[in-house]
C-alpha cells in the first residue's frame, strides 16, 4: 500500500495544481482582453445600428422600428450572444446601455431627416430591467437626450430583457409608473417561453406584448400555438393592451395572424433589420 505522501502522490497534486492556474491564467487573460475590446468597441463607436420594422398587421400602417446594435465580430466575441453575455458578466452594464441608448437615438434621428416619416414614429429599445432602476435614468437624462434630437418620450417603448433579473415585481412597477408618468412605454418581449415572461406580464402590465418567435413559427399549421395565441390575445384585449408577434418568416404566418386579429407584426416576411430606414410601405407591400 503507497503511503500519501508518496513522491507519486505530490507529483499528482502538483500536475492539477498546474492546470488549476494554468486555466484561470488562461480565463482572466481572455477577459481581460475582451474587456479592452469592449472599451475599443465604446470608444470607437464600433457598433452597428439596424432597424427593423413593425407594422399594423390588420391596415399595413407602420408603428416603428425596435433599433438593434450588434458588435463587430472578432475572436473575442465571435458572435453577438457571446458579446452581450460577457457585458452581462461584468460591472458595465449601466454604462454600456447608457452609451448603446444614446447612439440609437443619434443614429436613428439621423436616418429620420434623410426621409419623410411620420412625426409620432415609435422606437423600441432593448433595456434590462436593472437599468431602468439606475437614478441617472429616473432623474430625466433620457428626456433631455430626447429633447436634444428633438424627439419625445411618447417615441419610445423601453423592451424589457432579462426579465428573470426583476425580484421584486411591487418596486419595479412603482418605477414603470414613474416611466409611464413622463410618456415612455414599455413593452415585454418573448412572451409565452415560460413561466417569467407570463408573470413579467400580469405584474408589470406592459403596453405591448411582443410574443416568442417559437409560437409564431408555423403558427398557421399548430392547433395547440394558435390557442395560446388566442389566449393572450383575449388577455391584452381585456388589459388593454397592444399585440406585437415577433419572428414572422412566412405569407402564411401573417395571413393567421391577421384572421387571428393580432394587431402588429415584426420579423423578416416583414421587413429584414437594415443600417438605413427602410419605407414600411415597401416592406408591407406584399401582405396589404
Amino acid at each position: 500500500m503507497k503511503s500519501i505522501d508518496s513522491p507519486n502522490t505530490y507529483k499528482h497534486d502538483l500536475y492539477y495544481l498546474i492546470r488549476y492556474f494554468h486555466k484561470s491564467f488562461r480565463k482572466s487573460l481572455l477577459h481581460y482582453k475582451q474587456f479592452s475590446g469592449l472599451q475599443q468597441i465604446i470608444r470607437h463607436k464600433m457598433l452597428t445600428t439596424y432597424f427593423q420594422p413593425i407594422i399594423n398587421l390588420q391596415d399595413g400602417n407602420s408603428l416603428g422600428y425596435e433599433i438593434l446594435n450588434r458588435p463587430p465580430v472578432s475572436p473575442l466575441f465571435p458572435n453577438t450572444e457571446s458579446f452581450y453575455e460577457f457585458i452581462g458578466d461584468t460591472d458595465q452594464v449601466f454604462a454600456f446601455e447608457r452609451f448603446c441608448r444614446e447612439i440609437s437615438i443619434e443614429r436613428f434621428k439621423s436616418s429620420l431627416i434623410k426621409e419623410q416619416y411620420p412625426k409620432n414614429t415609435v422606437i423600441f429599445l432593448n433595456i434590462h430591467p436593472q437599468v431602468l432602476a439606475d437614478s441617472t435614468y429616473r432623474n430625466g437624462e433620457t428626456i433631455t437626450l430626447l429633447n436634444s434630437y428633438g424627439l419625445s418620450p411618447e417615441q419610445v417603448v423601453f423592451e424589457l430583457t432579462e426579465k428573470q433579473a426583476v425580484h421584486d415585481y411591487v418596486e419595479f412597477e412603482r418605477i414603470l409608473s414613474n416611466y409611464r408618468s413622463q410618456g415612455f412605454r414599455i413593452a415585454i418581449d418573448d412572451a409565452g417561453s415560460g413561466y417569467s415572461s407570463l408573470k413579467a406580464i400580469v405584474s408589470l402590465k406592459p403596453d405591448f406584448i411582443k410574443l416568442d418567435r417559437a409560437l409564431i413559427n408555423h403558427v398557421d399549421t399548430r392547433s395547440d400555438q394558435q390557442n395560446i395565441v388566442r389566449i393572450l390575445k383575449q388577455y391584452a384585449a381585456d388589459s388593454d393592451t397592444h399585440i406585437i408577434a415577433e419572428g414572422i418568416e412566412r405569407e402564411e404566418e401573417i395571413h393567421f395572424l391577421q384572421s387571428a386579429g393580432i394587431e402588429y407584426g415584426q420579423g423578416y416576411a416583414i421587413g429584414r433589420p437594415d443600417v438605413e430606414l427602410k419605407c414600411p410601405l415597401l416592406a408591407t407591400s406584399k401582405i396589404v
